[in-house]
């Protein structure tokens, strides 16, 4: 993924999301599917939101990638053709393919650290 210089001065100032002042931060909310700059959502009143990654501009037109990278901010998947977050990650697993959100920490590191062969 190739990050805008505005993209990469942010990854050198902070470290993590929680290095984020609360003033700067935004949020986003998956009850009501906004994004806000403060919590509670002022729409739905939830209470759990998470921060929403400064290098996400939340939208990506394509459908399908034969790969995923991780941001370097946040460490999440994202699409490396424009950086976004939004993105579902699914992985081939014993002959059928499942959503990795629902792993754990170990079994997502260890896909991360695969190494994928190309064939000619």
């Amino acid at each position: 993924m190739q990050w805008s210089p505005e993209q990469r001065k942010l990854t050198e100032k902070f470290r993590s999301l929680e290095e984020i002042p609360t003033g700067e931060r935004r949020y986003k909310c998956f009850t009501c599917h906004t994004i806000v700059d403060s919590t509670p959502c002022p729409k739905c009143g939830e209470t759990r939101l998470q921060i929403l990654c400064p290098l996400d501009h939340c939208q990506c037109a394509h459908e399908i990638i034969a790969r995923i990278e991780y941001c370097p901010l946040c460490g999440s998947p994202v699409c490396p053709s424009c950086g976004s977050h939004d993105v579902v990650q699914i992985s081939r697993v014993t002959g059928y393919l499942q959503d990795v959100s629902g792993w754990n920490a170990g079994k997502k590191q260890e896909l991360k650290d695969r190494v994928r062969y190309q064939l000619s």
